[in-house]
């Protein structure tokens, strides 16, 4: 009974809605595990820096966005999310919400390792990326890039959504040099730029995730259980094409007899040609 009422509250959600609802869980589960079993299993689905170690888990590109590192961390991340959601599927279904998220979280994922492997002050930290602000970034900086003048309502005052993108990516990027999470940070840009970009083309009447949308319907299949094929049965097909002769000829006959009777009517038995009274004698034998 519960189960069913919780399988039938999940369905009713939204997809951000789900994707917040699987966050949750995933943070109570890997709490859980570390309070009780003293051991997490999340380094497996943590992006790793090293190009190396990422080769050996690269399901982790997005199975990353599924972690965090606290309480506050998912707190900001699953609200942030739940507002943007709102407003992104106001507009788009849930097929192009999924194509800007995720795509956000990968390329985010690629803007970090890149960056922990080319920029000399980061080569030697020890860090891996977690949380899902790179795909939440995303779909912000998407809303902001597809409807900028829309204005939303801050606080006390309504303020317009290319403001509201601008401030949350000057946030991140003069926090670079200052605060501890840099790592985390560049995957921010990443996600908005891939916002951006998608919004842009979006308006110029591409979909740049088009392909994306295949990518996981084809993935999705994977993990579909077959259908049991029906025993085959053998159907015999009635030949129409007979009875469509006979019943042509049966018509034929009739008509003849019809105008044999006519003429008999008319000018009397004797009128008849040799075939004509053969004809109605053989006639009269089958009826």
């Amino acid at each position: 009974m519960a189960n069913g009422g919780l399988q039938y509250q999940f369905a009713r959600l939204n997809i951000a809605e789900k994707l917040i609802a699987i966050n949750v869980l995933i943070f109570i589960l890997d709490g859980l595990s570390t309070a009780l079993l003293g051991h997490s299993v999340s380094q497996w689905f943590h992006l790793p820096k090293d190009f190396l170690e990422f080769f050996g888990q690269p399901w982790s590109l997005v199975t990353y966005s599924f972690f965090h590192a606290g309480l506050g961390h998912i707190f900001w991340n699953m609200l942030m999310l739940y507002f943007t959601g709102r407003i992104f599927l106001n507009l788009f279904d849930n097929q192009r919400f999924l194509n800007v998220y995720f795509l956000g979280v990968i390329i985010g994922g690629i803007v970090f390792l890149l960056s922990y492997n080319v920029f000399p002050t980061l080569l030697h930290t020890n860090t891996a990326l977690i949380g899902a602000s790179a795909g939440v970034t995303a779909v912000l900086i998407f809303i902001c890039a597809y409807m900028p003048n829309q204005e939303v309502r801050v606080i006390f005052f309504n303020v317009k959504l290319w403001y509201v993108g601008v401030f949350f990516v000057l946030v991140d990027l003069i926090q670079i040099p200052y605060g501890g999470n840099v790592g985390g940070r560049l995957a921010h840009l990443g996600g908005a730029l891939l916002g951006y970009v998608y919004a842009r083309q979006l308006l110029n009447g591409k979909d740049i995730g088009a392909g994306f949308t295949r990518f996981r319907e084809a993935i999705a299949q994977l993990f579909k259980p077959r259908e049991k094929k029906a025993p085959m049965k053998t159907v015999y097909k009635k030949d129409t094409s007979g009875k469509r002769s006979g019943d042509y000829d049966k018509l034929a006959r009739q008509k003849k007899i019809d105008s044999i009777l006519d003429k008999i009517s008319k000018s009397g038995y004797e009128s008849l040609s040799k075939e004509e009274k053969d004809f109605l004698f053989k006639a009269g034998k089958e009826d």
